[in-house]
C-alpha cells in the first residue's frame, strides 16, 4: 500500500512541474529542416479563411517559411493580416513571444489574389471551401502553374484525396493534410494519403508538419476520415436532439460540456466551424458512405438554407456580436 502511494505522490509531482514549466512556455521554437524539407523554402497557402489564416500564421512562425497566401478576394485578404496582426499582438502582449519576432513573422507571409504566383511555391497548401467541384478546378490550374516536383496538399476534412489527385497529371504528389480549427491552437494534422501518392510525400508532409509544431495521425482515405467521421455524427445527432425538443440548445451544450468534460458543446461547437460546412462533411458521408444514419438533420439543413452559417456571419445556433 505504502509503495503505491509513493508512486502516485510521485506521478502526481512530475504532472505538477510539468504543468508549471508548461505554464512558463514561451513561443520561441524553432525547428530546423531534415533532409527531406531542406528543399521548401515557400509554402503557398490558397484561401486565407479560418483554416488558410492559421496555416499561413503556423507555416511562418514555427516553420520559419515565406508564405504566400492566395485568395480571390482582395478583403478577404485584408482580413486574413488585419487577424494575424491582432493575434501576434496578443502574444506579444502576454509576454509568448517578442515583437521582433512579431515583425519576422508578418514579414515572411505574402498576399495576392494571382494564383499563377503559386509558380514559385516548393509546397502548396489548399484550403479552399469544402466543395469538391472547386477542389477540382483549383487542382487543374495548380497542374499547370505548379512545378512537378511540387507536393500539392488538400485540407479537406472528408472529400476523397484520391478523387482530388485525378485532376493533376502526377497523383503521387497529392495528400490530405487536414489541420484543426483552429490551427495556431490545435496540436493535430491529420495525413491521409490517396491510391497513388508516394511514400517519400507522406515522409515529406508528416515532417513539414512537425516543423510547424504539429503531431500527425494518419488515417485511410474513407469519407471523412478519422477526425470528421467521428466528431460530425455527434453535432449531427445534437441537432435532431434540438429538432425534437429533447432539450434546448443551451441545454444541450450544457448537458455535454460539462457532463462530458469538453471545452464546448456540440452545438456551439457546429458554429464555431459553420454549419455549412458541418452540412457538407454530413453530405458526403451520407453520399460517400450509404448509410443512413449520416443522414443530415433537417434543422442543419434549414439553419443554412436561412444562411446562418455559425460565427462567422454572426448567427447560426447562436447569435454574435
Amino acid at each position: 500500500g505504502t509503495a503505491q502511494v509513493s508512486s502516485l505522490t510521485q506521478m502526481l509531482v512530475r504532472s505538477l512541474n510539468r504543468k508549471k514549466s508548461f505554464k512558463g512556455f514561451r513561443y520561441n521554437r524553432n525547428y530546423s529542416s531534415s533532409p527531406l524539407t531542406s528543399s521548401i523554402k515557400t509554402i503557398g497557402i490558397i484561401g486565407s479563411g479560418q483554416m488558410g489564416g492559421g496555416i499561413a500564421q503556423v507555416s511562418s512562425q514555427f516553420a520559419q517559411r515565406n508564405v504566400i497566401v492566395v485568395d480571390s478576394y482582395q478583403e478577404s485578404l485584408d482580413r486574413c493580416s488585419k487577424f494575424m496582426g491582432k493575434t501576434l499582438d496578443r502574444m506579444v502582449a502576454k509576454q509568448k513571444i517578442e515583437e521582433s519576432e512579431k515583425s519576422d513573422i508578418l514579414g515572411r507571409v505574402s498576399y495576392t489574389t494571382k494564383l499563377e504566383q503559386l509558380a514559385d511555391a516548393d509546397f502548396v497548401i489548399e484550403a479552399i471551401p469544402e466543395n469538391y467541384e472547386m477542389k477540382q478546378d483549383l487542382f487543374n490550374n495548380l497542374n499547370k502553374i505548379c512545378r512537378n516536383d511540387v507536393i500539392l496538399a488538400t485540407n479537406t476534412s472528408s472529400i476523397s484525396i484520391t478523387k482530388i489527385a485525378s485532376n493533376v497529371d502526377d497523383p503521387s504528389r497529392v495528400l490530405g493534410m487536414h489541420f484543426m480549427n483552429p490551427v495556431p491552437v490545435m496540436k493535430l494534422v491529420e495525413i491521409i494519403s490517396g491510391l497513388e501518392t508516394s511514400e517519400k510525400v507522406v515522409e515529406t508532409t508528416m515532417q513539414l508538419s512537425q516543423e510547424m509544431g504539429k503531431t500527425c495521425s494518419v488515417s485511410k482515405d474513407i469519407p471523412g476520415f478519422i477526425a470528421n467521421r467521428l466528431l460530425m455524427p455527434y453535432i449531427n445527432e445534437a441537432f435532431y436532439a434540438l429538432q425534437e425538443g429533447i432539450g434546448t440548445a443551451e441545454d444541450i451544450d450544457k448537458t455535454m460540456k460539462l457532463g462530458t468534460n469538453v471545452p464546448m458543446g456540440p452545438l456551439t461547437l457546429a458554429d464555431f466551424i459553420g454549419l455549412d460546412t458541418c452540412l457538407a462533411i454530413m453530405q458526403v458521408l451520407h453520399k460517400g458512405l450509404g448509410d443512413s444514419k449520416y443522414r443530415p438533420a433537417p434543422l442543419l439543413v434549414n439553419y443554412v438554407d436561412a444562411k446562418r452559417f455559425g460565427k462567422k456571419c454572426g448567427k447560426g445556433v447562436y447569435e454574435y456580436q
